[in-house]
């Protein structure tokens, strides 16, 4: 175990709940630390169900195009936790971030604080310390109740698509999550609202109309809509013609979209339409039906066979993923699955069963939370995937390898967890 490992070991153990949704211990921590978050330049503050990662991917790569600085606080992470905080373009060094936890851990002592509380508050320290034009803010989970939603006054708050997901925590409604999604809504603060389902856009409206936060809706004050060789946004600045995203999937259009929506409202900064089109074209967002072509893994199937990694794991994340598999009807589909057992695990795999021919399921590696591979096979047998435990990932590819004549690909999804652990894997 490393530095930063053994810190971060023992700020896990602050906290006896993994997950307890609360301002006022990090509020108490960050008074402690000189409100470091109200040192921030202008925020974008970022929630919604999916898509929340990639639209940060767009909003950074169009500004750092443009010249700016930026910092991006994202999670969790996938293989080293250097990359939720990237400050001012750049991922946060070892010594940097071991320095910023352990100052954190002794204003804190030991008054309970959960882990991505007190991480929270070391992003918002390390920001504040370093200069830089914008800070892009993810939410972890939620948005009323998360960490992140300390900054009083951002200058963009925006909803990408909201959908079922962590229902423990949000409520078993589509009204109640979108009702905590729109709590990062702030008086006088523009509200970019993605495409939502109805019942979650009434939520949204709702409470957008009560906080005094002007809205921009999808559909209403910006529009998009897929072209042959990319795609056209409007908006209530620009007319643009856009070359297709980066990151593959029609839906990466709505999240580019979101975030020229976001960018058009950062009025004090000049964005080029230049800067936009390589915001578009060059954002990266790993695990995010990303192709590995090369590597440990993919060194077990055959050459002719392509292996792909995607970290979705709910049913809406199922329909995304099922819609680019219809698209691939020139060879077999076949799945390695590891979700975590809070999962609508059935609700995620019934999208893909008509494009799988088959499946092997996995534990995600050294993730205590996770199902175990014989109960998610249960669960994709029950939607019509002809599935099989596996002993870990490696042994899933070498059993479906062995299995499949001819040219094949591979979609190794359910869980971010398990594509960090892929990544890791695959060297």
């Amino acid at each position: 175990m490393n530095a930063t490992d053994a810190i971060l070991a023992r700020l896990a153990r602050l906290h006896p709940k993994l997950i307890d949704l609360s301002l006022g211990r990090i509020e108490r921590l960050l008074a402690r630390l000189g409100d470091p978050q109200e040192l921030l330049p202008p925020v974008v503050h970022v929630a919604g169900t999916n898509g929340k990662g990639s639209t940060v991917a767009f909003l950074r790569a169009a500004l750092e195009a443009a010249g700016y600085k930026v910092h991006v606080y994202t999670s969790p992470h996938l293989v080293r936790f250097n990359e939720r905080i990237r400050v001012a373009g750049r991922l946060i060094g070892d010594a940097a971030l071991n320095a910023i936890l352990e100052e954190c851990e002794a204003a804190n002592g030991d008054a309970p604080i959960t882990f991505f509380e007190i991480t929270t508050a070391a992003a918002f320290l390390a920001f504040a310390r370093t200069p830089a034009d914008v800070a892009l803010l993810e939410v972890g989970l939620g948005g009323r109740l998360d960490a992140t939603n300390v900054v009083a006054r951002p200058a963009v708050t925006a909803i990408t698509p909201v959908s079922m997901d962590h229902m423990h925590y949000l409520g078993d409604t589509l009204a109640a999550i979108a009702g905590e999604k729109a709590g990062i809504l702030k008086p006088g603060v523009p509200a970019v609202i993605a495409p939502q389902a109805p019942e979650a856009e009434a939520v949204i409206e709702a409470r957008a109309e009560a906080a005094g936060a002007p809205l921009r809706r999808a559909g209403r004050e910006w529009r998009f809509a897929p072209r042959e060789d990319g795609f056209r946004f409007e908006g209530t600045r620009w007319r643009l013609d856009l070359p297709g995203p980066a990151l593959p999937g029609a839906h990466q259009i709505g999240n580019a979209a979101t975030a020229l929506a976001c960018l058009e409202e950062l009025h004090g900064l000049i964005l080029p339409e230049a800067a936009l089109r390589r915001g578009v074209q060059d954002a990266e967002w790993p695990a995010r039906l990303q192709r590995l072509r090369s590597g440990r893994l993919a060194a077990l199937l055959p050459p002719d066979w392509e292996l792909w990694l995607d970290g979705g794991h709910n049913p809406a994340a199922g329909e995304v993923l099922a819609r680019f598999a219809d698209a691939w009807r020139d060879r077999p589909l076949h799945l390695v699955v590891g979700m975590l057992d809070s999962k609508d695990n059935a609700g995620f795999l019934r999208p893909l069963a008509p494009h799988v021919a088959a499946a092997r399921t996995v534990a995600i590696p050294e993730t205590p939370a996770s199902l175990g591979a014989a109960d998610l096979a249960a669960a994709a047998r029950s939607v019509g995937i002809a599935a099989a435990p596996s002993a870990g990932i490696a042994a899933a590819l070498a059993d479906l390898a062995a299995r499949t004549q001819g040219p094949a690909r591979v979609l190794i999804c359910g869980s971010l967890y398990l594509a960090g652990a892929v990544l890791r894997e695959n060297g």
